[in-house]
Protein backbone atom coordinates (compact mmCIF):
# COMPACT_ATOMS: atom_id res chain seq x y z
CA UNK A 1 0.00 0.00 0.00
CA UNK A 2 2.88 2.33 1.35
CA UNK A 3 4.75 2.15 -2.50
CA UNK A 4 1.32 2.77 -4.46
CA UNK A 5 1.03 5.85 -2.42
CA UNK A 6 4.35 6.99 -3.29
CA UNK A 7 4.08 6.24 -6.67
CA UNK A 8 0.86 8.37 -6.75
CA UNK A 9 2.66 11.04 -5.10
CA UNK A 10 5.56 10.46 -7.90
CA UNK A 11 2.56 10.36 -10.79
CA UNK A 12 0.65 13.60 -9.37
CA UNK A 13 4.44 15.76 -9.43
CA UNK A 14 3.85 16.05 -13.22
CA UNK A 15 1.35 18.81 -12.27
CA UNK A 16 4.18 20.61 -10.32
CA UNK A 17 7.80 21.42 -11.39
CA UNK A 18 10.77 22.88 -10.06
CA UNK A 19 13.40 24.31 -12.00
CA UNK A 20 17.41 24.65 -11.36
CA UNK A 21 18.65 28.24 -12.67
CA UNK A 22 21.29 28.30 -14.57
CA UNK A 23 23.56 29.93 -11.81
CA UNK A 24 26.09 28.33 -9.60
CA UNK A 25 23.57 28.35 -6.99
CA UNK A 26 21.62 25.80 -8.46
CA UNK A 27 18.79 28.29 -6.86
CA UNK A 28 14.97 26.61 -6.68
CA UNK A 29 12.72 28.44 -8.91
CA UNK A 30 9.79 27.14 -7.81
CA UNK A 31 6.53 29.66 -7.06
CA UNK A 32 4.14 28.04 -4.63
CA UNK A 33 1.61 30.43 -5.74
CA UNK A 34 1.55 30.12 -9.41
CA UNK A 35 -1.07 27.45 -8.89
CA UNK A 36 -4.39 28.12 -6.71
CA UNK A 37 -6.98 25.49 -5.71
CA UNK A 38 -10.53 27.28 -6.78
CA UNK A 39 -12.06 29.57 -4.59
CA UNK A 40 -14.78 26.25 -3.94
CA UNK A 41 -12.53 23.99 -2.38
CA UNK A 42 -10.63 26.44 -0.61
CA UNK A 43 -14.17 26.94 0.87
CA UNK A 44 -14.84 23.30 1.68
CA UNK A 45 -11.51 23.03 3.72
CA UNK A 46 -12.66 26.31 5.31
CA UNK A 47 -15.79 24.78 6.69
CA UNK A 48 -14.37 21.45 7.54
CA UNK A 49 -11.64 23.65 9.27
CA UNK A 50 -14.50 25.28 11.15
CA UNK A 51 -16.67 22.28 11.91
CA UNK A 52 -13.30 20.76 13.41
CA UNK A 53 -12.55 24.06 15.73
CA UNK A 54 -9.20 24.11 14.02
CA UNK A 55 -7.62 27.52 13.47
CA UNK A 56 -5.61 27.25 10.71
CA UNK A 57 -3.10 29.27 8.52
CA UNK A 58 -4.36 29.73 4.56
CA UNK A 59 -1.00 29.52 2.20
CA UNK A 60 -1.40 31.60 -0.95
CA UNK A 61 -2.20 28.44 -3.40
CA UNK A 62 -5.09 27.44 -1.13
CA UNK A 63 -3.76 24.55 1.41
CA UNK A 64 -4.04 25.05 4.72
CA UNK A 65 -1.39 24.74 7.72
CA UNK A 66 -0.89 24.26 11.61
CA UNK A 67 3.13 24.59 12.59
CA UNK A 68 2.84 22.36 15.82
CA UNK A 69 6.96 22.81 15.89
CA UNK A 70 9.14 25.18 13.30
CA UNK A 71 11.72 23.04 14.06
CA UNK A 72 15.49 24.09 14.50
CA UNK A 73 17.35 22.34 11.45
CA UNK A 74 17.56 23.07 7.64
CA UNK A 75 15.00 24.72 6.04
CA UNK A 76 14.05 22.38 2.66
CA UNK A 77 12.84 24.47 -0.44
CA UNK A 78 10.44 23.07 -3.17
CA UNK A 79 13.05 21.22 -4.46
CA UNK A 80 14.79 19.73 -1.43
CA UNK A 81 14.97 15.88 -0.55
CA UNK A 82 13.34 15.14 3.04
CA UNK A 83 13.12 12.21 5.11
CA UNK A 84 9.34 12.54 6.90
CA UNK A 85 7.24 10.46 8.86
CA UNK A 86 3.41 11.37 8.12
CA UNK A 87 0.45 9.95 8.60
CA UNK A 88 -2.58 10.76 5.83
CA UNK A 89 -5.85 10.59 6.31
CA UNK A 90 -9.71 11.82 4.87
CA UNK A 91 -12.00 14.14 6.27
CA UNK A 92 -13.78 11.16 8.09
CA UNK A 93 -10.46 10.83 10.41
CA UNK A 94 -9.84 7.35 8.25
CA UNK A 95 -5.99 6.63 7.55
CA UNK A 96 -5.34 6.15 4.54
CA UNK A 97 -1.82 6.04 4.52
CA UNK A 98 1.58 6.82 7.12
CA UNK A 99 5.03 5.89 7.21
CA UNK A 100 8.47 7.12 7.04
CA UNK A 101 10.31 7.77 3.97
CA UNK A 102 13.32 9.77 1.77
CA UNK A 103 11.40 11.63 -0.88
CA UNK A 104 11.65 14.64 -3.35
CA UNK A 105 9.66 17.33 -3.29
CA UNK A 106 9.62 17.71 -6.84
CA UNK A 107 8.39 14.47 -6.66
CA UNK A 108 4.77 15.00 -4.84
CA UNK A 109 1.61 16.13 -4.49
CA UNK A 110 1.84 20.28 -4.55
CA UNK A 111 0.21 20.14 -1.32
CA UNK A 112 3.46 18.64 0.15
CA UNK A 113 6.01 20.91 -2.16
CA UNK A 114 4.46 24.32 -1.05
CA UNK A 115 3.76 22.67 3.15
CA UNK A 116 7.11 21.00 3.78
CA UNK A 117 8.85 24.20 3.10
CA UNK A 118 6.85 26.19 5.92
CA UNK A 119 9.16 24.31 8.66
CA UNK A 120 12.39 22.82 9.44
CA UNK A 121 14.10 20.13 10.00
CA UNK A 122 12.93 18.65 13.47
CA UNK A 123 9.38 20.62 12.56
CA UNK A 124 5.77 19.33 12.68
CA UNK A 125 2.92 20.69 10.73
CA UNK A 126 -0.93 19.73 10.17
CA UNK A 127 -1.52 20.17 6.42
CA UNK A 128 -5.50 20.44 5.34
CA UNK A 129 -4.83 20.06 0.81
CA UNK A 130 -7.75 21.09 -0.99
CA UNK A 131 -8.41 18.19 -3.68
CA UNK A 132 -6.81 20.04 -6.71
CA UNK A 133 -3.29 19.99 -4.80
CA UNK A 134 -3.99 16.73 -3.87
CA UNK A 135 -4.97 14.07 -5.80
CA UNK A 136 -7.64 15.88 -7.55
CA UNK A 137 -10.40 14.41 -9.31
CA UNK A 138 -10.03 10.78 -10.03
CA UNK A 139 -9.79 7.96 -7.37
CA UNK A 140 -6.52 6.96 -5.74
CA UNK A 141 -6.41 3.63 -4.43
CA UNK A 142 -8.56 4.01 -0.89
CA UNK A 143 -8.82 8.04 -1.51
CA UNK A 144 -12.09 8.66 -3.27
CA UNK A 145 -11.72 11.78 -6.00
CA UNK A 146 -12.14 15.42 -4.89
CA UNK A 147 -11.01 14.39 -1.10
CA UNK A 148 -10.01 17.07 0.69
CA UNK A 149 -6.29 15.32 2.55
CA UNK A 150 -5.62 15.84 6.01
CA UNK A 151 -1.22 15.10 6.66
CA UNK A 152 0.40 15.22 9.91
CA UNK A 153 3.88 15.34 9.00
CA UNK A 154 7.44 15.41 11.19
CA UNK A 155 10.41 16.89 8.96
CA UNK A 156 13.19 14.42 9.98
CA UNK A 157 15.55 15.47 7.84
CA UNK A 158 16.29 17.51 5.12
CA UNK A 159 18.69 15.49 2.61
Amino acid sequence: MLKKIVLGLVIVASFTGCFKNNDTNNTCNYDPCKYKAPASEIQAVQDYLTANNITATQHCSGIFYVIDDVGTGKTPTACSGVNVTYVGKLTDDSTFDEGTTDLSLTQVIPGWTNGIPLIKAGGKIHLYIPPSLGYGSRDYGPIPANSILVFDVTLNAVL
